[in-house]
């Protein structure tokens, strides 16, 4: 994983499952062609939500008011970020386990997708995650 400056933008190994990143709100790109983008927003306090990981699928995720905590799972690592700024965004790759929780009420995150919806990316089963990671 890179961890970035303030005034970096994406130096990233394509291998790499997950990074952290700073943003220009004014001017967001992704390092991927934006297929998709949806918000996730009036999460009830407590609500975990994901539990899921994609197959080809990349990400980036931001929030562009309140805050919220994503959980990124590689198969061997688990780590926490907390979005609280629109300077901030985390770029999540294929085949990273992600969940997102403790939601501030005014929470919007919003999700920039390389590809189109297709239930044929998704593993919702963490089990099932885990030997797609290490089929051996």
């Amino acid at each position: 994983m890179t961890m970035l400056t303030e005034d970096a933008w994406l130096e990233t190994n394509a291998s790499e499952s997950f990074c952290p990143v700073r943003l220009d709100p004014s001017n967001v790109t992704a390092p991927f062609a934006i297929k998709r983008i949806y918000n996730i927003y009036d999460t009830q306090p407590g609500v975990v939500r994901g539990h899921h990981a994609h197959r080809r699928l990349q990400q980036l995720a931001m929030v562009g008011v309140g805050a919220c905590t994503m959980v990124v799972d590689d198969g061997s690592t688990r780590q926490e970020f907390r979005l609280d700024s629109p300077t901030k965004g985390l770029l999540l790759g294929p085949g990273t386990w992600r969940e997102m929780k403790d939601f501030s009420s005014d929470c919007v995150l919003t999700v920039l997708a390389s590809e189109e919806y297709s239930e044929d990316d998704y593993i919702r089963d963490y089990d099932q995650f885990l030997r797609e990671r290490d089929p051996s």
